[in-house]
C-alpha cells in the first residue's frame, strides 16, 4: 500500500499542469441524473491534486478531498485555496476516517484501480447517507482513433515500467459489477487536450509508470516522443482524445 501511495510523489508538478480535467457535462449529469444540489456533501476519494474536486466546489458543495499522499494533498490545498468549503483530508479508500452516514456523494476519479474493491465498497457504504450515490469516473485515453494515438500507445508500451499492470483500463464490466453488486448506470462524454511538445512531455511524465527525467531511460523516451510529435503535430500542436466515463449507483 505504501508503495502505491507514494508512487506519484515525484509527479505532482506535472500532474497539476498536464492531466486532463473533466468536461462540463459531468457536473450536469450529477445534477440531472443524481439530483446533485449545492447543499450536498461530497467525498472525493483519491482526490490527488484536486482536478476532480474543483467542479463540485465551483457548484457550491462542501467537498472532502480524501488523499493519502502528502505531496498530492499539499498541491490540492494550494490549487483549491480559494474555496473555503474544501476539506483536505488524510485517508485512504479503505479507511477514509470520515464519519458514518455523513456523505451524500462518494466519488473516485482516476483512482479506483488503486483500491482494494471489497474493503472500499464497505467503507464507501459506511460513510454514505441512505439514498446517496457512489460514482467512479475515468478519463480514458482513446488508443487507436488517430495515427498519432496509435503510435503514442506503442511508445508508452515500449518505455513504461509496469504499464500493463497498473493501467485503469484493467477495470472491466465484471469488476465494476462485483463492486456495485447490482446494476449501475453509465454515461460517456467526449474530452480532449491540445499540447505543444512541452505539454505532451509533461503529460507523459505525470504517469507513474513512465521514466522520470532523472531516470537513465528518459533520454530514449524523450527522443521517441519528439519523433512522433514532429511527425503528427499540426501548427506545433497535437490533440489527445479521451472518453470520460462515469459509472454510478444510488444506495
Amino acid at each position: 500500500m505504501s508503495n502505491t501511495i507514494q508512487r506519484f510523489s515525484n509527479r505532482v508538478a506535472n500532474y497539476v499542469k498536464y492531466r486532463p480535467g473533466y468536461p462540463p457535462q459531468v457536473l450536469e449529469l450529477f445534477k440531472n441524473a443524481m439530483d446533485l444540489t449545492s447543499e450536498k456533501i461530497v467525498a472525493d476519494i483519491g482526490s490527488g491534486t484536486g482536478l476532480s474536486t474543483k467542479p463540485f466546489l465551483e457548484n457550491g458543495n462542501t467537498v472532502y478531498g480524501v488523499e493519502p499522499n502528502a505531496n498530492m494533498r499539499e498541491a490540492a490545498e494550494e490549487y483549491l485555496k480559494e474555496f473555503p468549503n474544501f476539506r483536505s483530508h488524510d485517508g485512504t479508500a479503505e479507511q477514509t476516517n470520515l464519519e458514518d452516514a455523513s456523505i451524500d456523494f462518494v466519488t473516485a476519479a482516476q483512482a479506483f484501480h488503486w483500491f482494494e474493491p471489497n474493503k472500499t465498497r464497505d467503507e464507501f457504504l459506511r460513510i454514505l447517507k441512505p439514498g446517496g450515490y457512489i460514482a467512479l469516473i475515468w478519463n480514458e485515453r482513446q488508443l487507436d482513433t488517430t495515427e498519432f494515438l496509435r503510435d503514442y500507445e506503442n511508445l508508452l508500451t515500449k518505455h513504461a515500467k509496469d504499464y500493463e499492470r497498473v493501467r485503469h483500463e484493467n477495470i472491466d464490466q465484471e469488476k465494476l459489477g462485483d463492486f456495485f453488486q447490482t446494476g449501475y448506470e453509465r454515461a460517456t462524454f467526449a474530452n480532449e487536450q491540445v499540447f505543444d511538445f512541452e505539454g505532451l512531455q509533461g503529460r507523459v511524465l505525470s504517469s507513474s509508470y513512465m521514466p522520470a527525467e532523472d531516470d537513465p531511460a528518459f533520454p530514449a523516451l524523450e527522443k521517441d516522443l519528439r519523433a512522433i510529435f514532429t511527425k503528427y503535430a499540426e501548427q506545433d500542436r497535437i490533440k489527445v482524445f479521451y472518453d470520460t466515463n462515469i459509472y454510478y449507483k444510488r444506495y
